[in-house]
């Protein structure tokens, strides 16, 4: 175990709990907007239903909204005192009790400020934790080589920094032993075996990720090898500048000593004959200066071998297995300082650990990794972006192997997570379901929906600055709806358009493509009928940007729910003995950037 310091105190479950509550007291009203869908926008009269305010209200307000929270980020948090004061939040009216119609959106945009993660108070700062886990032992990393060299921007700042929390975990415990779950490509599973010299094992359900997983780590190794490559050739280079510049200094320094005993010497020799002279500078003057030419000439060896120490840390940049695989990192004629003599030992007996392994297997809760992993051993659970019930079932993993000492997810495609208490009236088998996880909302029988789940997948960073979801593309497509709705007769649309809306030049293009891809007759519509519908809704497209912002508005609340009940879950089991929210990444860089840390009790 790694000499760190005491685990930041994170919130602790009754605390946990109250927050919970607080934020579904909201959702219970703000909901019905996040499960609207903007396909049946105009066909179902979705504004006139969920909101009493003009649509330019509610544009102004949003948008002002989001221009302080950019200005004034200190201030996200005005309700804050009165929840320390009532115990609950006494937020402004923002529903009409009778019709549940939106009546505030300024209330509406400050309680969904207030109940996203980052203002909720939740999330335990990852530089601290990072510092506990670390304690005094300074994290070997290899700088010299930097993941963005092999990977996009987004996906390099993702590695480094979960690279570096796991490493860090694992050097807690002293394990090697590393299980990525959901691992794809195998970016993170080759970054921390060839980095930090961590056994992994990548599990995929896809054949094709596990194949391309093992060809590009293949790659990756031999890109690795090249840069370290370039590293040693950096440090021989310094060490025989050093030696050389040092050999020189060295040489002055002697031809100065030799000057001045000669200079003594014939001081000397005034004193006394020829013949006491010689016999004493022969034995005396002659001797020293053969003895330092001596030590001159096997001088470089000794400064070759402190340069050589003096540089090593530039060596430590790398990971200890990457030296190893190219170890012969020596100066001839230089004899091996015990200290790196025992390194050497220490990598060769390391190399073995350094493995990454790319396996095919659908992951369940009730999966037995002994089938899988046959040399299961104290281990950490990973998984970045795991998509759907995989985020929730490796928590469920994690809590019933005892191998398992720590678990750090990140989930995404909220949209893909089972409900439990989402379609009440069909008959089903499933046991285990990705929402809910925790007792609470087990008890509460809660129930968030697929367009609500599908919504918290947005990104209001990307809305804020104008990268949001095209709303001419939800138009055309909401007035698509109505065309089909009126014109062919139905009424529910289960198939999906897809991207076709980038693909045509005109709305005219765009729903004739649609209704051939639909398996519809799209001749029996002439022009001007097509026309006639987009005249129709035109004005009214500003109720569905207004709409869409608010959802966009509500997403991170419902990200909220979904990560608080998996960390209530953790926090409801008896041997794990430390669990929070983390903020790995960048949330520009990467929106889903919310990570499910566990640990257990160490034995």
């Amino acid at each position: 175990m790694a000499a760190s310091g005491l685990l930041p105190v994170p919130p602790d479950l009754p605390t946990l709990r109250a927050k919970l509550q607080g934020l579904l007291r909201f959702l219970r009203d703000a909901l019905s907007i996040s499960n609207a869908h903007t396909v049946n926008f105009y066909t179902e009269s979705v504004w006139e239903e969920l909101v009493d305010l003009p649509p330019d209200t509610v544009l102004t307000a949003l948008r002002r909204s989001v221009a302080e929270v950019e200005a004034r980020p200190s201030e996200s948090r005005p309700l804050l005192e009165a929840e320390r004061g009532s115990g609950m939040t006494d937020f402004p009216k923002i529903f009409c009790e009778t019709s549940q119609k939106l009546v505030s959106v300024e209330a509406f945009a400050l309680a969904a400020k207030y109940y996203s993660i980052q203002n909720l108070g939740i999330c335990t700062p990852f530089e601290q934790l990072l510092a506990a886990l670390q304690g005094n032992e300074k994290q070997r990393t290899g700088e010299t080589v930097k993941p963005v060299e092999f990977m996009n921007v987004k996906k390099s700042h993702e590695v480094q920094a979960m690279s570096e929390l796991i490493s860090s975990i694992a050097a807690y415990y002293g394990i090697k032993q590393v299980i990525d779950l959901g691992s794809g490509k195998g970016y993170l599973s080759s970054f921390l075996s060839l980095k930090y010299g961590l056994k992994v094992y990548g599990i995929d359900s896809s054949n094709t990720n596990t194949h391309g997983a093992k060809e590009r780590n293949r790659k990756l190794k031999k890109h690795w090898k090249l840069c370290h490559a370039q590293a040693r050739s950096d440090v021989s280079g310094l060490t025989l500048k050093m030696t050389k510049e040092r050999k020189v200094q060295n040489e002055v320094k002697y031809k100065a000593e030799i000057e001045e005993e000669c200079n003594n010497s014939l001081a000397k020799q005034e004193k006394m004959s020829t013949s006491e002279f010689w016999p004493d500078f022969s034995g005396s003057v002659i001797s020293t200066n053969r003895n330092q030419m001596e030590n001159l000439h096997s001088q470089p060896h000794q400064e070759e071998n402190l340069c050589f120490e003096s540089t090593f840390s530039l060596i430590d940049l790398l990971s200890i297995n990457a030296i190893e695989s190219t170890s012969s990192l020596q100066i001839p004629n230089r004899e091996m300082s015990e200290t790196n003599k025992e390194r050497r030992k220490m990598t060769s007996k390391s190399s073995e650990s350094n493995i990454y392994l790319p396996l095919t297997s659908f992951i369940s809760a009730d999966s037995e990794l002994h089938d899988i992993i046959k040399d299961l051993e104290d281990c950490l659970m990973v998984g970045l972006h795991t998509c759907g019930d995989l985020a929730p079932n490796t928590l469920r993993i994690f809590t019933s192997k005892s191998e398992i000492k720590g678990v750090c997810s990140v989930g995404c495609c909220y949209h893909l997570l089972s409900e439990e208490f989402e379609n009440q009236t069909k008959e089903c088998t499933q046991e285990k379901w990705g929402f809910p996880m925790c007792h609470y909302l087990k008890e509460e029988r809660w129930c968030c929906g697929r367009n609500a789940r599908m919504s918290a997948c947005l990104a209001l960073e990307r809305v804020a600055v104008g990268q949001g979801l095209s709303t001419e593309s939800l138009f055309y497509r909401a007035v698509l709806q109505d065309i089909i709705k009126d014109c062919y007769g139905i009424t529910k649309c289960d198939q999906h358009v897809g991207k076709i809306y980038s693909k045509c030049s005109s709305f005219v293009d765009y729903v004739r493509k649609s209704l051939k891809k639909l398996g519809l007759d799209e001749s029996k519509l002439p022009e001007k009928i097509i026309m006639n519908y987009y005249e129709k809704y035109k004005p009214r497209m500003n109720e569905l940007e207004a709409f869409n912002m608010l959802k966009v508005v509500l997403a991170p609340c419902i990200e909220t729910l979904i990560l608080l009940d998996r960390l209530c879950y953790l926090k409801e089991q008896e041997d794990i003995a430390w669990s929070a929210l983390v903020k790995l990444f960048d949330p520009v860089k990467s929106p889903r950037c919310y990570a499910v840390i566990a640990l257990k009790k160490q034995q």
